[in-house]
């Protein structure tokens, strides 16, 4: 008898350690398929009035095709059990799919295929930011997004942010502008998934590549919105990005925007938060940050108080559609991009404007990587230099020059219409810019 109790203790043992490891094996494997849980609300969809407003400025691509097995694909790649973990621990530095991303890209487009079209960030706002509150009726703005063979899923997360984290009643619209992409998945595969924003999306299909400037220009002549906001094509908004933006533009419309820009790592694509800077740039004209003055933080509302900045980086601002348009856009002879911001920054200090870093306001930005230098662009940024430095910089033109003496004699077109636009505006001397504004730049100086 006694034997026979201890026979079923040891067999009722053992079926209960074979059902117990199937229900962890059970239970396991679907936690790893499971789709990651928002800790967010899902976000409001868009009014089922507005309709899909897709612009071709070059041919028409016709109805948007993707066959069944991509579209599966992509989102098998965006599983979550394939993402990378920020410590790079996973990371093959010898992986030929990694180099060619870097080389291609200037990031990883393993992680960033494998984050897909939307994540989470961290909200790296100071905490006194989230006690502000802003108007309901604040102006609407129109979302600029340029793109040259960028990288799929990137472009699409940067898209998505918007979407997702902008009030709808704020997004206008969001103009996409593509300067002649040639990657095959910016065409019929792009079309497709931007249909699902429902009609928040233009998308403008440049005949030529005009390079980013008059990209830009491009794309605010597609704009609706009252304020206009550029953003890098490989961005994500943070959390109440726009509110404090558009609410520093309707105190003054002369002021010109930007976010505080946090780094998305080109490696591990992790969303690190920044410290508070400042626009600035040296006598080469080279943009820089630099560190926000000490009296800037004593004032009131402490790290929270929009920042006086010298320059702006030029891929992220706002700024009033009907002052950008007073202030005379871009230089449209100013070529694919660089320059063009501290250009811009002159102009608006000089011409009666200001140029704030709002510090509640986060964006973002992947800090590409390329293997090697673009001989080309090298070639277009000296002109745009040139372009600057003989309508803004007077007398102070001879302090670049004596950093780039090769340059003296380089051409740089005509700049007449540029020299006309400052007399039009009444636009103060580079000298009252360097006492009021940058007084850091001139104590820089050799002679």
């Amino acid at each position: 008898m006694q034997c026979n109790v201890l026979q079923y203790l040891f067999y009722g043992s053992l079926i209960f350690v074979i059902w117990t490891a199937l229900f962890f094996v059970y239970f396991h494997h679907g936690h790893v398929r499971s789709p990651l849980k928002k800790a967010h609300a899902e976000p409001p969809s868009a009014p089922s009035h507005a309709h899909q407003r897709v612009i071709y400025a070059a041919e028409e691509l016709g109805t948007a095709r993707l066959i069944a097995a991509e579209a599966e694909e992509e989102e098998q790649a965006a599983a979550p059990g394939k993402q990378f973990s920020p410590s790079n621990e996973n990371v093959n530095y010898s992986d030929p799919e990694l180099l060619d991303g870097f080389l291609k890209y200037g990031f990883n487009t393993i992680v960033s295929r494998s984050l897909g079209h939307e994540r989470e960030v961290p909200d790296t706002r100071d905490k006194r930011c989230l006690s502000k509150h802003y108007s309901l009726h604040l102006p609407t703005a129109s979302i600029i997004i340029c793109f040259h063979n960028e990288e799929f899923n990137a472009l699409l997360r940067t898209v998505s942010s918007v979407v997702y984290l902008t009030p709808p009643h704020l997004l206008e619209d969001i103009i996409l502008v593509d300067d002649m992409s040639k990657f095959v998945d910016l065409k019929e595969k792009l079309d497709y998934y931007l249909e699902s924003f429902r009609g928040k999306v233009k998308l403008v299909r440049n005949k030529k590549r005009e390079g980013l400037i008059r990209a830009k220009m491009i794309g605010a002549a597609y704009a609706s919105g009252e304020v206009l906001v550029f953003l890098d094509s490989h961005c994500e908004v943070n959390v109440a990005w726009l509110e404090p933006l558009l609410h520093a533009i309707t105190e003054d419309y002369k002021t010109v925007v930007a976010p505080v820009i946090d780094v998305i790592d080109s490696l591990s694509l992790e969303y690190q938060p920044s410290p508070l800077v400042r626009g600035a740039f040296d006598w080469t004209l080279r943009f820089r940050w630099d560190n926000v003055l000490s009296y800037e933080m004593d004032l009131p509302e402490g790290p929270t108080n929009p920042i006086r900045s010298p320059a702006i980086s030029g891929g992220i601002f706002a700024i009033y559609r009907p002052y950008f348009y007073e202030l005379g856009e871009y230089d449209k002879d100013m070529d694919i991009w660089g320059g063009e911001n501290l250009e811009l920054s002159l102009r608006v200090w000089m011409c009666g404007g200001q140029l704030l870093i709002i510090p509640c306001s986060r964006v973002g930005h992947i800090s590409r990587k390329h293997a090697k230098p673009d001989s080309s662009h090298e070639d277009s940024l000296a002109r745009n230099y040139l372009r600057l430095v003989h309508v803004w910089l007077d007398e102070y033109k001879e302090q670049f020059f004596l950093r780039s003496p090769a340059l003296r004699h380089r051409t740089y077109g005509n700049i007449s219409e540029r020299i006309q636009l400052r007399k039009q505006l009444g636009c103060k001397s580079f000298q009252w810019y360097l006492d009021t504004v940058f007084p850091e730049l001139e104590a820089s100086m050799v002679s």
